[in-house]
């Protein structure tokens, strides 16, 4: 049976507790794989040694992306990496909503700021958006804003291109306030399961507050038009044939058809906890990748 590592990273009072990483080990090793959670890094770990390497929780890697980035490259030559180092590095900045737009698939409208841009240009001032880092997660330097608070999402983009980031501007999508955000996740080119959950950008909140990242999470069963969106978001990857796995985050346009909010290829929130009896089938994916 095959050796695979389970990627995650160190604790941390930003990270949040990873689940389902110990249900999977433990899964794993009931298969009868060799299962091991390591911090992607650890130096000490020898990749070679692994018929695969699931990236998982790496959940700190967009405030070290670069260091990220070269890791995934080093590993991806190591043994093999899911998803492939390519993905991840297209996949680690939101600059690819652009390129998801392009090739026809519904997603939020998205401007972009870079460091050295005029940051007190461009900004909405008839509806509301919402600034957010194009390398982040867990809503971190993320804010909801309404056109009077010009000013404080100016000192927002401010201090994130101070810190390297490029900041993406987005309308509020009301939609989220009615019926939710929608995860659709994919495992070994299958449909896994799906969840909805509330909005998580509240009006008033700091950009630099911690935010419930995953409100009044539920099981979900996607309508025909959700998996429509999400399969040509997929198709629109460069290699999907490559992908263990994806989350596609939709939300309902002021049409009403959903779009793509997010397209999640590094290290998802699996929801095990939520979907039970999507354990098996996800063990089942690594273990065909691992080549058992």
């Amino acid at each position: 049976m095959p050796r695979t590592a389970l990627v995650t990273c160190r604790p941390g009072p930003e990270i949040s507790v990873d689940r389902d990483l110990p249900v999977l080990v433990r899964a794993l090793r009931q298969a009868g794989a060799e299962a091991d959670a390591v911090y992607w890094d650890d130096d000490a770990v020898e990749w070679d040694g692994y018929d695969l390497a699931v990236i998982r929780s790496t959940w700190d890697y967009s405030w070290r992306a670069e260091e990220f980035l070269a890791w995934a490259e080093r590993c991806g030559k190591a043994t093999r990496l899911a998803n492939p180092a390519a993905v991840v590095r297209w996949n680690a900045d939101k600059r690819y909503l652009g390129e998801l737009a392009e090739a026809g698939v519904p997603v939020v409208p998205t401007r972009y700021f870079a460091p050295g841009d005029d940051t007190g240009a461009g900004l909405p001032d008839d509806h509301e958006y919402v600034v957010k880092p194009t390398s982040g997660a867990g809503a971190r330097f993320a804010a909801r804003y309404s056109p009077d608070e010009h000013d404080t999402a100016v000192r927002q983009l401010a201090r994130m291109h101070a810190e390297g980031f490029t900041a993406m501007v987005q309308p509020y999508v009301k939609g989220i306030d009615v019926s939710g955000e929608r995860a659709l996740q994919f495992y070994g080119g299958r449909l896994l399961h799906a969840s909805r959950k509330g909005a998580v950008l509240t009006p008033g909140t700091p950009y630099d507050q911690r935010k419930v990242a995953h409100p009044g999470l539920e099981r979900w069963t996607p309508t025909p038009a959700e998996l429509a969106v999400a399969e040509r978001a997929l198709a629109a990857v460069p290699e999907p044939e490559e992908l263990l796995y994806a989350r596609v985050d939709l939300v309902d346009g002021e049409d009403g058809q959903p779009r793509v909010m997010e397209l999640e290829l590094v290290e998802p929130n699996l929801f095990l906890s939520l979907h039970t009896d999507s354990v098996p089938r996800v063990v089942e994916a690594i273990l065909a990748a691992a080549g058992a």
